[in-house]
């Protein structure tokens, strides 16, 4: 009888020990979730610190530009009152065409363009209008063969691309679209980018809220779904993963991206016939340690740091 209650008591201690196992796991599991948010909202709050600062920065400027153009309007009153005559800067007419204009009483246009002899005939003033259009004709093809080849001497590098700093203020799904997101972008400009990313299936909603991210600034805007995307932001991806990267902290929106070793100044619009971007693009990867890279070269903003993914290595960007 005393075994069979020493065993029955041994089973209720074992039960007791069970359940108090499996709540010692569920508060580990509480923990992790609960460290998870504090370093989530210490993220958020060094953004909008960032933010805030920025917004201060921005009304600054205005009341110094206001107080400029009362210090400008001031001189000139003080100017006039000492008898310093105001000259006009003309804003129509070629320096050319309005000291013309000033020295003689005839139109800019007769003096620009002499009028054929009254003795000319017809015909040969036709034919030397043809013959100046044929010419101008020439020179404005020329230059543009010259601007192609310009372009075209320039390295096909990463320093072509414009890579910035951007904040996403916020974002909403595509009305159109189940795998889109419309995301409104601060890339240090004066009014947002509207930016559209397929990333419905791999971030939540409100992961994409007040997100920092590094955007493809000069792409041709395309309009998908219906919706103009002016940027493009930036991914490690594999077939069944996509993560957006991470800036270093402290960086602010229109912060340029930067490459040793690659200093050319970026397009202001990549041509898509050229295909400059999809040439470039299959060198960027993150590396062992999650930098993003262009051809083992770091993304970085200079003085604060590398660009990152947040998990994943050895993985392709775009």
């Amino acid at each position: 009888m005393i075994l069979v209650r020493s065993l029955m008591k041994m089973a209720a201690n074992n039960a007791v020990l069970n359940r108090l196992e499996q709540k010692g796991a569920e508060a580990d599991q509480v923990i992790e979730y609960l460290k998870q948010q504090v370093a989530l909202l210490k993220e958020k709050a060094i953004l909008q610190a960032s933010l805030r600062e920025e917004k201060k920065l921005r009304v600054e400027n205005a009341k110094l530009k206001k107080e400029i153009e009362v210090l400008k309007q001031e001189l000139i009153q003080a100017e006039i009152r000492n008898g310093v005559k105001q000259i006009s800067v003309p804003t129509s007419e070629t320096p050319s065409t309005a000291s013309f204009s000033e020295g003689f009483s005839q139109p800019a246009s007769a003096a620009i363009t002499p009028s054929a002899p009254k003795d000319q005939p017809k015909g040969a003033s036709e034919e030397k209008k043809k013959k100046d259009k044929a010419e101008k004709k020439g020179e404005k093809k020329e230059k543009k063969q010259q601007s192609a080849a310009s372009d075209d001497s320039k390295p096909l590098d990463v320093s072509r691309l414009d890579f910035r700093i951007g904040c996403i203020t916020t974002a909403k799904k595509h009305p159109d679209a189940d795998t889109l997101y419309v995301e409104e972008v601060d890339v240090g400009e004066a009014s947002p980018r509207t930016v559209v990313s397929g990333l419905v299936k791999h971030v939540p909603l409100e992961e994409m809220q007040n997100r920092m991210g590094i955007f493809l600034c000069n792409l041709k805007p395309v309009k998908m779904r219906g919706v103009i995307s002016q940027a493009m932001v930036m991914c490690a991806n594999t077939p069944e993963k996509v993560e957006i990267l991470v800036p270093p902290s402290g960086v602010v929106p229109g912060e340029r991206i930067t490459f040793e070793g690659y200093s050319g100044e970026p397009e202001r619009e990549l041509n898509p016939k050229k295909k400059i971007w999809e040439q470039i693009q299959p060198d960027l990867h993150t590396n062992d340690e999650c930098v993003a890279t262009y051809k083992g070269v770091p993304f970085e903003v200079k003085g604060k740091g590398v660009c990152k993914a947040p998990t994943m290595a050895n993985s392709g960007i775009k």
